[in-house]
Formats: structure tokens, C-alpha cells, sequence
């Protein structure tokens, strides 16, 4: 779609996959990441990972890579910021490093429901569980982000109450929001989805 930057989060720590970056973790010889970028390419203008270790391996990949400006592995929020500052266009889509399967029609349903309701941001939901690290967001938030950042505010649910938001169902792809955390799911998708 037009107007829209993709960030890819993978700036974590990786904690429950053994302290390990999650991204390059391999899933059927390819690391997670590049999954990712194929399914995120296409509905975009412009792919950005975000990345706080292993940044050498992230550009392998050809896209650019930004660091968060707070220190600390600050979380999610840490990574939009960024992309929100960097991005070339005027929405940004959120997705983490280790969805490989994310919906190949992310972009366009929440770009749809963020207009249908005049909302700030837009996130997926399934059911009753929202997916807040699948949003897309005006990129005009950035000031509105740093203020609630440089306040010490780190929790992500808790910058979206500040905001209009609009809920996007999925209840029909709700496999796609499936995450890899752990050594343990990774083997386990690679058997069931070999």
C-alpha cells in the first residue's frame, strides 16, 4: 500500500528463547526475520528493523536497521519510536520478528479499520486477546511517543489508552498471530509445519 513504512521489531532481548536474538533464529534454514520481510514486503513502500544486537547479521538482509535511542532494551515502544522518526512515510506498521506467518492482508485491514474509525492507531485482535505489537499508526504520533517515553513510560497497553484506537478483527487468520518465544515452539512449528 502507499504511504506506509513496515518496521520490523527485533530489538528484544530474547529471554525465553535462551537469551538469543530471536530474529535470527532459523526456521526451515531461513531466520525468522526474513519470513517476516516476505510477508511484510509487499503490502509497504519501505521495510525497517529494528534491531539492538547483531546488527552486522540484520543488514545482511539489505534493509535498514535502527537502534533504540532508550537504553536498556526499553521495549516495543523504544522500536516505534524510532521507526516513527526514521520512516519516509506517513503511516507506519508495526509487526514483531517472530510472527513468520503474519497475515498477507496485515496492512491493508488495519489501514482500513484505522480510517473507518478516524483512529491514531489501529491493532489486530483475535477474539478477545489484541495483538498491540501488530498496529499501524499515524506517524504524527512521534512527539506524543517521545513525551510519554522521556516520562518514563515503557508499557505499551498504557500509551494506546492515551489514544484513539481502533480494533481490527482477525478472528479468521488467528493463526498468524502465532509468536515463536522459545527453543521449544520453534522445534515444535518446524515439525508441524514441515
Amino acid at each position: 500500500m502507499t504511504g506506509i513504512t513496515g518496521l520490523i521489531l527485533a530489538g528484544g532481548r530474547g529471554r525465553r528463547m535462551g537469551g538469543v536474538d530471536k530474529g535470527l533464529q532459523l526456521l526451515r534454514g531461513r531466520p525468522m526475520v526474513a519470513w517476516v520481510c516476505e510477508r511484510l514486503a509487499p503490502q509497504v513502500e519501505e521495510v525497517i528493523i529494528n534491531a539492538n544486537q547483531n546488527v552486522a547479521e540484520y543488514l545482511n538482509l539489505g534493509l535498514p536497521v535502527i537502534e533504540d535511542r532508550v537504553g536498556g532494551f526499553a521495549g516495543p515502544l523504544a522500536g516505534l519510536q524510532r521507526g516513527l522518526e526514521t520512516a519516509r512515510h506517513p503511516y507506519v506498521v508495526m509487526v514483531p520478528c517472530d510472527s513468520p506467518f503474519l497475515p498477507a492482508d496485515l496492512v491493508a485491514r488495519l489501514f482500513a479499520g484505522l480510517r473507518a474509525a478516524d483512529a491514531d492507531l489501529a491493532v489486530a485482535r483475535t477474539g478477545s486477546q489484541p495483538h498491540p505489537v501488530f498496529c499501524l499508526c499515524k506517524r504524527s504520533l512521534a512527539p506524543h511517543l517521545d513525551a510519554f517515553l522521556v516520562a518514563g513510560g515503557r508499557k505499551i497497553d498504557t500509551w494506546y489508552a492515551s489514544l484513539r484506537v481502533a480494533d481490527v478483527d482477525f478472528d479468521d487468520e488467528a493463526a498468524a498471530f502465532s509468536n515463536i518465544n522459545t527453543r521449544e515452539e520453534l522445534l515444535e512449528f518446524e515439525r508441524r509445519n514441515s
